[in-house]
């Protein structure tokens, strides 16, 4: 009796040795995925509890992680460290039911439009539609933007019940294991037909905001646009791409 258990407590000092190892060495993807975050928060969340729950979605994710499953552990704990997150931004989200429900009229109001015209509707539509002037349109956009990339991150399940979320697809796809790619093939393809139906500004501003990572003024520069023009031009295509993701994705 007394060798099995010091066989149990030498393989629970290993396990939880390795447990360490594993969370420490993958701070640093804390770190990144926060500091993506961090980029686009509106003013009255705090990054440091945007970081204190990334690192309990990483401890959690060492928790649970089961190498037998032929995954690596940077993608299962990328999954837990996102969701924590999310978490925490949908819990000091303090959007009113008002706006809310505000954004969901516009992205209805865009794809019934859309559907009408056969066409990407305008700004100049879009406010017609729904009875506000163009400038009330405009600052519409501009006050659903600092909510409009937690969208980005939201996730769908695929065929066989996978998480995946649109921020997955523009990651660089070079250190993805080939159960994570074919996993999310059927994701890439949603995600190209959405985005090749936008507007050229607009794809052009999701792609240098999102993949490339520039912020709103350094988009401007390269589009020769306002600070607010870039804000609610990606405000619109995020509802665009929400919108035909779900029809491709449902």
């Amino acid at each position: 009796m007394s060798r099995l258990k010091a066989y149990e407590e030498q393989t629970g000092d290993r396990s939880q040795q390795i447990r360490e190892n594993m969370i420490t060495a993958h701070l640093p993807l804390v770190r990144y995925m926060v500091n993506r975050f961090a980029t686009q928060l509106p003013s009255h969340l705090d990054p440091q509890d945007l970081a204190s729950a990334a690192v309990v979605g990483l401890i959690h994710a060492a928790d649970r992680f089961d190498p037998e499953r032929g995954v690596q552990f940077k993608t299962f704990a990328e999954q837990h460290i996102r969701g924590a997150i999310l978490d925490e931004l949908r819990a000091g989200d303090s959007l009113s039911r008002t706006m809310r429900d505000r954004c969901k009229r516009v992205e209805r109001e865009m794809h019934l439009l859309e559907q009408r015209l056969g066409r990407n509707p305008n700004g100049e539509e879009m406010a017609e539609t729904l009875q506000i002037s163009l400038d009330e349109y405009y600052c519409m956009l501009e006050d659903i933007h600092e909510y409009s990339f937690i969208s980005i991150d939201d996730s769908w399940d695929d065929d066989e019940g996978h998480p995946l979320s649109l921020a997955d697809i523009l990651s660089d796809n070079e250190h993805k294991d080939p159960r994570s790619q074919v996993m999310e093939s059927q994701a890439v393809q949603a995600l190209g037909y959405a985005i090749d139906g936008l507007p050229e500004k607009e794809r052009l501003a999701v792609t240098l905001y999102y993949y490339e990572e520039l912020n709103l003024k350094e988009i401007g520069v390269v589009l020769g646009l306002t600070e607010s023009r870039i804000c609610q031009i990606l405000s619109q295509a995020m509802l665009r791409l929400k919108g035909k993701l779900k029809r491709f994705c449902p």
